[in-house]
């Protein structure tokens, strides 16, 4: 997956506008040391700052982190995958938000998340639930198919269920407080081609190997089809499915 940082921020603001409500969740107090897991720009990181907590920001996107140090030079911004990180602070909080349905090796995260807080720690996250995106997926994944793609797959992004998700929380020594799944239908930023530029930013996996020309006839029939479902009121909607998690990491 290629992140084109600068689309991100003009025309995808909504996700970090909607992490806000997640940040409130958190309730960073001033002095604890926060964990920005897949910070990505860096606007909640900078958020999370301003509370007065000391924030390490992590992403595995070259191109995201050069977009958050130049918009918040003041914070500490760290390259490393979600999966795989060692970092030798151990943290008050872990926060993620929109991040870790991009990474399918959950158990690993959820063990890494666990190594790096303290004793009393907690987990605040929020990510794709189960069915999220499901008529954006689903409708792709027939136009492929019946374009003579017929391997293509969703298998890239980690939706995950309540049940599935608190069992991994748990197996690894979890306590969690809360996990919440809820629709969040999210209105897309252009009238007109607010569906193609989700695509283009979030689900660009989708067309690798496919033709250039495949891909405009793919997208246009895409569209066509999701219109009656997905536009309304004169704006394109996603269709997404949010989990919302609290865990913390037993007390010594």
């Amino acid at each position: 997956m290629h992140w084109n940082a600068d689309s991100y921020t003009q025309k995808h603001a909504f996700v970090s506008q909607y992490g806000a409500g997640l940040v409130e969740v958190l309730s960073p107090q001033p002095g604890e040391w926060v964990l920005d897991l897949g910070c990505g720009a860096g606007e909640l990181a900078q958020e999370i700052a301003s509370r007065g907590a000391n924030v390490v920001g992590l992403d595995a996107s070259a191109d995201m982190l050069t977009k958050a140090r130049e918009q918040f030079p003041a914070l500490d911004f760290r390259l490393a995958d979600a999966a795989t990180f060692e970092l030798s602070e151990r943290f008050d909080a872990v926060f993620s938000n929109a991040a870790l349905h991009w990474v399918p090796q959950a158990e690993a995260v959820v063990r890494q998340v666990y190594q790096h807080l303290q004793p009393g720690g907690r987990f605040v996250a929020e990510l794709g639930g189960k069915g999220n995106v499901g008529h954006i997926v689903e409708t792709l994944l027939r136009q492929l198919h019946q374009h003579g793609y017929p391997h293509a797959s969703a298998d890239w992004w980690y939706f995950p269920s309540v049940a599935k998700y608190t069992a991994l929380l748990e197996q690894q020594g979890f306590q969690v407080r809360l996990a919440q799944h809820y629709d969040r239908e999210t209105p897309l930023a252009d009238p007109d081609t607010g569906l193609r530029d989700w695509i283009e930013q979030f689900g660009d996996n989708f067309f690798r190997g496919v033709e250039p020309e495949t891909q405009a006839d793919i997208l246009a029939a895409t569209e066509a089809e999701l219109r009656p479902v997905l536009f309304r009121d004169g704006q394109w909607r996603a269709d997404y499915k949010r989990l919302r998690i609290v865990a913390e990491k037993p007390g010594s």
